[in-house]
This record gives C-alpha cells, structure tokens and sequence, in this order.
C-alpha cells in the first residue's frame, strides 16, 4: 500500500491480516468552528470530542487564559501551536515557548497562555468531567470489543514533571514525522506540506486493533476511508472522501482503510494521536524523538 519510499513500507508490509468480521464502526468527526464551543468562559473557548480511550480538547484562549487540572488522574498532554505557555504542576513552574509539546504529570496542573492562542489538550478516557461534555459521548456506549482494554506505558525516567520539547525538528530521510510519546499518548507531528499532496503519492493503509485520530491545525484536507468487505454484508460501507478544513478532528476505526490527502493552497498541517502509544512506530530506531525519556513496555 505505500510508495517504496515511505518509511513505513517495510513496516506494514508483513502486517497485512484478513479482514475480521464484526469489527466495523463509525468514525467521528469534529469540525470545531462550525459548531459552538462546550466550553466558553473567563477567556477562552474549547471543543471536545473523544474516542475509545481518549478526549480531545481544542482550545482558543484570550492573553492570560487559564486551564486548571484538579486531581488529575495520569499524564496528559498539552500541543502549543503557537504562542508559550506557563506551566504550573504539583508545585514546579516551567516557561514553555511555543511550537512545543509538552507531557503534564498527574495530579494538580494549570496552563496559562499569556499572550493567549491556540491550545490542544489530550486527556484519557479516565477524565469523566470532559467526557461527559464531548458531543459524541455516546458513540462508544456500546464499546469496541475488537480495541484492547487501555493500559498506561511505564512511568519516565526520573519520576513524573513537566516535559517539554519543541517541535522545531527538522526532516529526517527515514524517519516518519516528528514522534514524542508519553505513558499515556503518541503523538506524530506530520512534516508540513505547502499546497495540495500529489495523488500519486498517497499511502492508503489500516489498522487493526487502534484507532487513529487525524487533527487538522492549519489548512484543508481530504480523508479517504474505505471499509473492507468481511464475510458478513452487514459490516460493509460505501467509501467515504470528506473534505475538512481546520481545526478539525477525524477519529478512524480500525480496521477501516485510510489516507489523507492535503487539500489545501498554502500550509496544510496535520497531526496523528494514538491513545495508548503504538508499539510498532516505537520499535522503530530513531523514530520516537523523546524515546529515552519514556521506555517502552518490557513485553
């Protein structure tokens, strides 16, 4: 399915199983601006949507917004596309420039945006006061057998704190993205692409027990989703090709075939989120650029 090229070739090319049946669900979508926000207050406004094991939380906050974690039950993630960011967390303090991805330890946290911006929090499923504001909370009311129970990854080296990294990490000839994990989240930022993807050059592909969710920061983008035909008619779909622009969020059921084709006449900017972090992308050396902050299960 993929171009010799990619680096992910020889990676899927032994993954390949018969399509199960059963196993078929709907994906969710989110297109933030064409809906109010569930959250609007003291300066800021947020848009939620989960998926099987996690919530998404896309925020845009005035200058001196801030976001309050009490209890907090594991690490969770904050993206800072653009402006920084102080950080507050069980009592250690961290300036945060933007253009960063930052790992927040359990427990009590708040984020502050002081030139204000644009802010995406990523929370497990455990958060219960955020799933409950999620539009599509109900999608999963009847579970997804077929996606393994979510367990955390081992804790850091060194204990839990604030971890930051910035993201200005340049291309990298086998290497897929820009890759940082926690115990809890992977999260790849794509290379930027500047006008529409060639659609010579798409990567169609499945996966079989997780679900991906695509996030659109900046520019349009076209999703591909095929379902596979099972023994079962029942499990069939028609193709889908939704156009989306940003900020939005695709969450794609396994084992669902998709690509993603970049749409858009300037900067086209996405970003993959796994819940728990995936295995194969982290037995790839040099891939995961945090990789020896967090080690991975010893299974």
């Amino acid at each position: 399915m993929y171009k010799d090229k990619d680096p992910r070739a020889a990676l899927f090319a032994a993954a390949t199983k018969p399509p199960q049946t059963g196993l078929i669900a709907v994906e969710q979508v989110a297109e933030f601006h064409k809906t109010a926000p569930q959250i609007a207050q003291d300066g800021r406004k947020e848009w939620l949507q989960r998926g099987c094991n996690f919530v998404l939380v896309y925020g845009e906050a005035e200058a001196g917004a801030s976001f309050v974690r009490h209890g907090q039950e594991d690490e969770y993630v904050v993206i800072l596309p653009d402006g920084p960011a102080w950080i507050e967390a069980n009592g250690a303090v961290q300036d945060v420039a933007g253009n960063s991805i930052v790992f927040v330890p359990p427990g009590e946290s708040r984020v502050i945006l002081p030139e204000g911006g644009t802010i995406v929090r990523l929370f497990t499923a455990k958060a219960a006061d955020l799933l409950a504001l999620c539009p599509n909370r109900a999608a999963y009311d009847a579970g997804r057998s077929h996606i393994p129970p979510f367990a955390t990854w081992p804790a850091p080296e060194g204990g839990y704190q604030i971890r930051a990294y910035s993201l200005d990490v340049a291309p990298q000839e086998g290497r897929f993205g820009r890759i940082f994990r926690c115990t809890t989240f992977m999260v790849n930022f794509l290379d930027v692409s500047n006008g529409p993807r060639d659609p010579k050059k798409l990567s169609p592909h499945h996966h079989d027990d997780f679900e991906q969710c695509s996030l659109a920061l900046a520019g349009s983008f076209t999703h591909h989703l095929r379902w596979p035909w099972t023994v079962d008619r029942n499990d069939w779909q028609r193709d889908q090709h939704l156009d989306m622009g940003s900020p939005s969020s695709l969450v794609i059921p396994p084992p669902v075939i998709h690509t993603t084709e970049a749409s858009g006449a300037g900067a086209n900017a996405l970003v993959d989120i796994f819940c728990p972090p995936r295995m194969d992308f982290s037995l790839q050396e040099g891939w995961v650029l945090n990789a020896a902050d967090y080690p991975m299960p010893e299974a």
